[in-house]
């Protein structure tokens, strides 16, 4: 039985470029899990093993490692930095007790670290923080300092203070034990001393030292009550008032290094231990039913209780899909037979492994705390909760984010498309941010994502990973049309030529219908004028016809027809003649009634800093947005507005330039409203053209 409080659960998360794969190389090579340091510019580093990774120097799905330190085993994720990735820091953060949030010395709190933080609140992370790249020009651990507590509304409790900086950087002085510690130039992260606090620092180190003993002891009355009569704490009594306001989230625990030049990792590592919960500090995950609702129920940290696992992320590789998991209560053993309470069924556990990047070593059995790949499940999905038959319950789903980018796609050889129907499946297993349909009235398929890059990428990985080459097209707007007048009106059909003639004459109401009503019919025929049997022929008519408008060949939708009387022929009266006269007087009504284009509106909501609200809400009402409400946050404010889809297109692009790249958004469809006609006109024109081309 393993010892659960020797157990970490960590994820490393930044903005692009901070150093998160930099850093875990470095605890992997501190920790002796790997011999050999590879580096990020050289495209070697361990957990960037994706080719796409290694030629763009970025990390784009985050890689999972176990490593040992201190006794301690630590499970450490290195996530995706770019905004167009930010749902593998969500679903890391999902399972994980505890995080790292590395900031670049010099570039300091940037956009992305923004939203990653969001997302550590949200999920309710302890963390600490690493300010990383203390030797680079321009590096200012005290501004950073400033920053973390301003822009992202945290309060940094500072560990440690750098000794000089930028090419002067050497080493660190430990607050806690007033020691300094100093680095040589070998690059060898065991090459250090422990000395005393430079001269030059003695003032400053006790000043901080006071500002951190003074936030350590809230945590703790009978503490505080000692310190305010003057008594100071030992230090393993302010190790305990940190580490609880660490796991309260009052604070964040602060550390200062260089990765690159192996300056300053150990005491991060060290901070992950003496701060950082293991598997039973965190609050039991809360158990479900299949809609979500919460049965009461939680999923204690206990090897002894029945099975409870998450399913946060699938990988295709060489031998076969991986399902990572996170297992919360019970134990999982190779053999075992679990059910997966998504789809009902059972599968059997085949081979289990730890994960070290994308080496594998096996495992014959994991335990609550864990987290460890399942290889070989057939239906289990992100998300999806895999537990004991027996005790069935459902763990708290993830919520993804609508992709807010889609284009249309095709192989460039007829030969592919089936291969690519598999590739892409595959790919929406892994990533569930990314979708596949296929478009009814074109027959397209259309993939979507969460921005330009994310989609640039699977492309990318269609081409190299799968084999097929593919073409991409610019997105199409899917408009939808609509009548405004109401209508009376009347149709005879009436055909003779040799042999039995047909005949049917209807009289007819059309107008709109209610908002998202679709096609409605009814019937107010009375007296037998036209045979009850033939009624379902006039609705079938009807029915048939709205699937194309006659302004520019969109479905109409939001029409009632009313049928209201007619005629009909003894001998040449049948339900095909009511149908045709029913299709026919669709085209004669359809014009007259007020026809006009209806366009899909977007719900918008956008995530910018203060000081551009005013370019967003100006280019918004260029894109004949409406503003519908905005609020301000700790880091920032958010614009709510609805806006037609078709001026939204390429708008990620347009508003990380305008905000820096710090905006962010997200859309999702609301509702059709009618085109402005200058808008209506372009679009009928562009329709006939397509038409005449075909």
């Amino acid at each position: 039985m393993k010892d659960l409080a020797l157990y970490r659960n960590i994820g490393i998360f930044a903005h692009v470029d901070a150093g998160k794969t930099t850093t875990t190389e470095r605890i992997l090579k501190l920790t002796g899990k790997i011999h050999k340091i590879g580096e990020v510019h050289e495209g070697a580093a361990t957990t960037d093993f994706m080719e796409q990774e290694q030629e763009r120097g970025i990390t784009i799905q985050s890689a999972a490692t176990t490593c040992f330190w201190r006794d301690h085993q630590f499970n450490i994720i290195d996530t995706p930095g770019h905004v167009d990735f930010t749902i593998e820091v969500y679903r890391s953060l999902k399972v994980l007790d505890g995080g790292i949030g590395v900031f670049c010395g010099s570039g300091g709190v940037e956009p992305q670290s923004e939203t990653n933080w969001r997302y550590a609140n949200d999920s309710k992370v302890a963390r600490i923080i690493y300010i990383n790249k203390l030797d680079r020009t321009g590096a200012d651990f005290y501004r950073v300092v400033k920053q973390v507590d301003k822009m992202l509304g945290a309060k940094p409790l500072v560990m440690v203070l750098p000794i000089g900086i930028e090419t002067e950087f050497v080493g660190v002085v430990d607050l806690l034990t007033r020691k300094a510690w100093i680095w040589d130039d070998s690059g060898l992260p065991e090459n250090y001393e422990i000395k005393d606090v430079p001269a030059d620092m003695v003032d400053l180190v006790e000043e901080y030292r006071e500002q951190l003993i003074e936030l350590a002891v809230e945590h703790d009355d009978e503490v505080m009550e000692k310190y305010l009569e003057g008594e100071e704490p030992d230090i393993e009594t302010l190790k305990r008032c940190i580490r609880k306001g660490t796991l309260d989230l009052a604070f964040f625990p602060t550390y200062g290094g260089s990765s690159f030049k192996n300056k300053g990792v150990q005491l991060v590592l060290d901070a992950v231990i003496d701060y950082l919960p293991s598997p039973t500090e965190v609050k039991p995950q809360p158990e479900v039913d299949l809609e979500g609702n919460s049965t009461g129920g939680l999923a204690y940290v206990d090897p002894e209780k029945p099975l409870r696992a998450l399913a946060f992320k699938i990988m295709d590789d060489k031998y076969g899909a991986l399902t990572f998991t996170r297992i919360y209560s019970g134990t999982l053993s190779k053999g075992d037979t679990v059910l997966n309470t998504a789809t009902g069924k059972t599968e059997r556990i085949g081979r289990l492994v730890e994960m070290h990047a994308n080496n594998r070593e096996e495992v014959d059995s994991a335990q609550a705390g864990d987290i460890v790949a399942v290889v070989g499940l057939k239906n289990v999905q992100t998300g999806h909760t895999i537990c004991d038959p027996k005790q069935p319950a459902t763990l708290e789903p993830m919520v993804f984010p609508d992709p807010v980018i889609s284009i249309a796609i095709k192989p460039k050889d007829k030969g592919s498309m089936e291969k690519m129907g598999m590739a892409l499946s595959k790919m929406v297993q892994e990533d569930p941010s990314f979708r596949v349909e296929t478009d009814q009235e074109s027959n397209e398929v259309i993939i979507k994502g969460m921005g330009e890059l994310h989609l640039d990428i699977k492309v990318d990985i269609l081409r190299r990973t799968y084999g097929v080459d593919a073409e991409i097209g610019k997105p199409q707007v899917a408009y939808r049309e609509s009548i405004t007048k109401v209508l009376p009106d009347n149709y005879t059909h009436k055909k003779q030529s040799g042999g039995s003639g047909q005949y049917a004459k209807i009289d007819y109401v059309v107008e709109p219908g209610e908002v998202g009503s679709g096609f409605v019919f009814e019937s107010k025929v009375t007296g037998g004028n036209v045979p009850r049997e033939y009624i379902p022929a006039v609705e079938k008519g009807f029915e048939t016809s709205v699937d194309k408008g006659l302004l520019a060949g969109y479905p109409c939708v939001d029409l009632k027809v009313t049928l209201t009387d007619g005629g009909f022929h003894a001998v040449d009266s049948s339900a095909l003649a009511f149908e045709i006269a029913a299709r026919a007087a669709y085209r004669q009504s359809y014009p007259k009634a007020g026809p006009q284009l209806l366009e899909p509106i977007m719900k918008v909501d956008v995530f910018t800093p203060d000081d551009h609200v005013g370019d967003v809400i100006g280019d918004l009402n260029r894109r004949r947005g409406m503003i519908k409400s905005q609020d301000s946050t700790p880091i920032g404010s958010r614009i709510k507005a609805d806006a037609p889809l078709s001026e939204m297109f390429g708008y990620i692009g347009d508003l990380r330039t305008m905000t820096s790249g710090r905006g962010q958004f997200s859309m999702e469809f609301s509702h059709y409203a009618p085109c402005p006609s200058n808008v209506a006109e372009e679009v009928i024109k562009e329709a006939k053209e397509r038409q005449a081309a075909k």
